[in-house]
């Protein structure tokens, strides 16, 4: 596989991913495609050589997968860093390497733009997310705002024991449903707390049972 068809592939793997995560690739001796997340830059480009101390250079020379927290001082936010050795013919050639935010503890709720302003949402009173028109809408007990995330960023933010994405345009608070019924072609209908219906899709219907264990 060529250079220029690599690179491509690179950026076609790193779309599967949050925005959130910063995703690097090297070889034995510098970093070969790397790609910032909006909330961290490391600053590496391609072509940086491999520093030693890294979670990179770690990787390689112990030949094993290496995983960090980095405290806030060094690049202003907290994040998690995780790095693994490519392995070719019992061989070290290089690594990929994965940095993500640190998720704050102190964070638990959503705020919402209405007609008159934000409001903050406790993450237990959001009932459901849906995406429609262009737009992120958040569902509460007591209210309902827009937000500028998409369905992808609050995946990453919200609480995963709580919140799972059921469908391409909606994101269900598992303490808010009321009822699960069969739909058609093995997907189903939630019926929340507030009476309103969220689909789950076939395509995340498996990842559904299993998480809530069904």
């Amino acid at each position: 596989m060529d250079k220029l068809t690599t690179l491509s592939l690179l950026d076609v793997m790193s779309d599967l991913f949050s925005d959130e995560l910063s995703i690097g690739v090297s070889n034995q001796e510098e970093y070969i495609y790397f790609r910032p997340s909006k909330r961290i830059d490391l600053k590496i480009k391609p072509g940086d050589p491999i520093k030693q101390g890294t979670l990179a250079h770690k990787a390689i020379t112990t030949e094993q997968k290496v995983s960090e927290f980095i405290e806030r001082d060094v690049f202003g936010v907290p994040y998690h860093g995780m790095a693994v050795p490519i392995h070719h013919n019992e061989t070290v050639e290089g690594c990929v390497l994965a940095i993500s935010p640190a998720l704050t503890e102190g964070k638990s709720v959503i705020t919402v733009k209405t007609s008159d302003g934000w409001k903050p949402i406790p993450f237990n009173e959001v009932i459901y997310l849906e995406v429609k028109e262009r737009k992120t809408h958040v569902i509460a007990e007591q209210i309902a705002g827009s937000h500028n995330n998409t369905l992808q960023e609050f995946e990453y933010s919200l609480p995963k024991e709580s919140f799972i994405r059921c469908h391409r345009s909606f994101i269900a608070n598992v303490n808010q449903i009321k009822h699960i019924f069969p739909d058609t072609h093995s997907t189903f209908v939630l019926e929340m707390t507030n009476g309103d219906k969220v689909p789950v899709s076939q395509s995340y219907s498996s990842y559904f049972r299993k998480l809530l264990g069904f």
